[in-house]
């Protein structure tokens, strides 16, 4: 029998070890889902919403396990760990009370004045496919929004976190939710493909790679399925003319290091403008330079390893290659002598096309530094990328950053003079490569129900 083994990167030490499930096990998960869903989607939204804030409890009444839980499978730092269970906690609670309001019918007329009703009605089961980088967070997202909306969910989880997964699914049913209703599933992608297929799948969520998109997204389009895609990016955070250099150093370093630097929203280049380049630069340098790296169950740890070697490998060969094209490293750029899938800040410059700083998503801590001639050089630069699910913009004058970010910024998602990944209350998605739909803000709660119109005379 096929087994999935958990590694902490740290230490590389086992975690744990699970069995694979069969095509017909996970079948039977998947057709167990979908009877507790048509028992699911006759419950009224208001008697949802205890369901979904009773969960967010028991989130919060186990945060301590379950980071210690995801630093172990992942690396994460913990505090960053409890800042996960908290955020999840959070989507919970927004579903629940916004969901009531949000999914109501809508009263409209028709023809001559008639009566139109318009419903957002359940569709079945949501197979989830997930990452590794947010472990509880990633399959939350999900769950929370459709769970109001209705449906039941099958998650199908990234395999080096796999015991989070089943943890959060343990506390589900621990918090009174039906036990079929959400599905864990340890299965191989051929056996996944053949899931996306299946007639009770109704709609497919995947976050991943662009190239893992494409193959899902493909797959389910070939049955008719509604797919949610949210995929890779090389975010830019310009820094114009007029910015403060406090403000963006303190920010570039946060939002390049957040989760270890493996975040899809992370800031990951850095279009500085020739007015400021030879003030930030230096000062980002030194910033990154200072970052403590070490133990990630420590408090004073600013940077873990990695989520394995094989990721840290990953990113010092694409380091190599920009380098190997003419990149140059300020700071970092070589994997420590040490146990765990360690790999320092690292700031490299004179990035042009054709390397993987400049056009691909290097998910660690590099930071890469491209110059502009201007601000509408600097945003030139940004949007002359295959990505676009966020980005950022440092600029003292914020009226004019609005604009900027409105009006021109090609993504999903931008930030001013800040950074962070999420927020239940906003919209998160991108466009071109970054993928399509929206997740958090509501706009979850619709990609996956079957908006109905019903005409009276």
């Amino acid at each position: 029998m096929s087994t999935i083994t958990t590694t902490n990167p740290a230490t590389r030490e086992t975690v744990e070890t699970y069995p694979m499930m069969s095509e017909a096990q996970a079948t039977a998960k998947l057709e167990a889902a979908h009877a507790a869903f048509l028992q699911w989607r006759s419950v009224p939204h208001a008697d949802r919403a205890p369901y979904l804030t009773k969960i967010a409890q028991t989130l919060r009444d186990n945060a301590d396990d379950l980071a210690a839980l995801m630093t172990r499978e992942t690396g994460k730092l913990l505090k960053d760990g409890l800042r996960e269970v908290e955020l999840c906690a959070a989507l919970f609670d927004h579903a629940a009370s916004t969901g009531p309001d949000l999914l109501a019918d809508e009263e409209r007329t028709h023809g001559k004045g008639s009566r139109g009703v318009v419903t957002y009605q359940p569709v079945g089961v949501i197979y989830s496919i997930q990452p590794w980088n947010f472990p509880l967070y990633q399959p939350v997202r999900v769950l929370a929004d459709n769970l109001m909306a209705g449906n039941a969910c099958v998650l199908k989880h990234a395999s080096i976190c796999t015991g989070t997964g089943l943890r959060l699914r343990e506390l589900c049913i621990e918090a009174g939710l039906p036990e079929d209703l959400f599905q864990v599933i340890l299965i191989d992608h051929d056996t996944s493909d053949a899931l996306i297929a299946h007639p009770l799948v109704r709609g497919v969520t995947m976050t991943g790679s662009d190239g893992a998109g494409r193959h899902v997204g493909a797959t389910a389009a070939k049955a008719l399925k509604k797919t949610v895609l949210e995929l890779g990016s090389n975010d830019a955070y310009l820094v114009l003319s007029d910015a403060d250099i406090e403000t963006a150093v303190k920010f570039s370093v946060m939002g390049r290091l957040y989760n270890n630097g493996q975040t899809c929203v992370s800031a990951k280049r850095f279009i500085v403008t020739d007015a400021v380049y030879n003030a930030f630069v230096p000062a980002y340098v030194a910033a990154m330079e200072k970052i403590a790296m070490g133990d990630p169950t420590q408090d004073d740890t600013q940077l873990g390893p990695l989520s394995s070697t094989d990721q840290r490998d990953t990113v010092a060969g694409q380091v190599r290659d920009s380098v190997a094209k003419g990149a140059t490293v300020l700071c970092g750029g070589q994997v420590p002598d040490r146990q765990g899938a360690y790999y320092p800040a690292t700031v490299l410059a004179d990035v042009a096309p054709g390397m993987p700083a400049h056009d691909d998503e290097i998910f660690g801590p590099v930071a890469a530094v491209i110059r502009a001639k201007d601000d509408e050089d600097a945003m030139r630069i940004a949007n002359a990328s295959r990505y676009g699910l966020g980005g950022g913009i440092f600029c003292r004058d914020e009226e004019r950053a609005l604009r900027l970010a409105r009006d021109h910024f090609d993504t999903g998602m931008v930030r001013i003079n800040s950074f962070g990944a999420a927020d239940p209350n906003m919209p998160f998605g991108g466009v071109k490569d970054s993928g399509y739909g929206r997740e958090h803000g509501g706009f979850g709660m619709k990609e996956f129900v079957n908006i109905k119109a019903i005409f009276l005379p």
